[in-house]
């Protein structure tokens, strides 16, 4: 059970910090909209990242920094254009909780975009890959540490999607839309910066 609260623990550390993919799924439980949809796609996208760090391949993604720099430099272009697009957003206006949960072509555009915002972020793999991967080699069962990461996972990303809308009254005006626009192109451009300049 150590084990498993170990990886429990550090698993939702490492995920508390507001980044892109964090946004976008405050975004979508704010509106409503395909919540269950981003947030299974978030939290098996991070179980298969876990389950692989475990099962050694974080000693693979070290020997092949490619990957990484692949990673970051597409990450890095698409988060420059993701946060113009918020920018312009606040800029217009117009934002609110209105769900186009019937609209599929918005869902296929919602999953694509929180898989991109995942799997081209370079540092879901050092966090999850290298340094889970790692630490959980540490312990006697790592299984169950990894187990405790994958629940910490879903956990997170099921409270962040359906937790936000707690916040839907103080959203409901136009303004509170454009301060968050804001925020997160502020967000975006910040992490592209992070991953361009290797900070």
């Amino acid at each position: 059970m150590t084990s498993l609260f170990a990886g429990f623990a550090l698993g939702l550390s490492l995920i508390l910090a507001i980044g892109a993919q964090n946004s976008f799924v405050l975004r979508q439980g704010l509106k409503g909209e395909f919540v269950l949809p981003v947030v299974l796609t978030c939290a098996i996208s991070d179980a298969v990242l876990i389950v692989a760090g475990v099962a050694g391949f974080g000693a693979l993604v070290e020997a092949a920094p490619v990957v990484v720099d692949v990673a970051r430099w597409g990450g890095a272009a698409f988060l420059v254009v993701y946060g113009a697009l918020n920018f312009r957003s606040a800029y217009r206006g117009g934002g609110s909780l209105e769900s186009e949960k019937g609209d599929t072509p918005m869902l296929a555009k919602a999953i694509g975009t929180v898989l991109v915002l995942t799997w081209a972020n370079p540092h879901v793999y050092l966090d999850t890959v290298v340094l889970l991967g790692g630490i959980s080699a540490q312990y006697q069962d790592p299984r169950l540490f990894g187990l405790g990461a994958v629940i910490s996972s879903f956990f997170f990303f099921f409270s962040l999607g359906y937790g936000a809308s707690l916040l839907r009254g103080f959203f409901a005006s136009p303004l509170s839309w454009r301060i968050l626009d804001v925020g997160i192109g502020i967000t975006m451009w910040a992490i592209a910066y992070s991953l361009i300049s290797g900070i």
